[in-house]
């Protein structure tokens, strides 16, 4: 949902069937970028499971490029700490 007046800095995503674990660890993922001024979550309803997760970069980056680059992140991480378990 991106925010009425913007070119797509300034976005929420909203992702369903998902609680505080994903929204936590993405959130830290994504505010490792330099270009992301804010990065935030939250969870409407605790009967609900749904989060809203906002992005808002500097400048004309799309919010939609560190949300990809979070969730690559964060699945690469999950790998290294799974292979080096197993």
């Amino acid at each position: 949902i991106p925010a009425d007046g913007t070119d797509g800095s300034c976005v929420t995503f909203v992702l369903h069937g998902e609680d505080h674990t994903l929204g936590n660890s993405l959130r830290h993922m994504v505010m490792k970028n330099p270009d992301v001024e804010f990065c935030g979550y939250c969870i409407t309803h605790p009967s609900e499971s749904k989060i809203n997760f906002r992005i808002q970069t500097r400048g004309a980056l799309p919010a939609v490029e560190p949300f990809r680059k979070g969730l690559n992140d964060l699945m690469s991480v999950c790998q290294h700490v799974l292979s080096t378990f197993e």
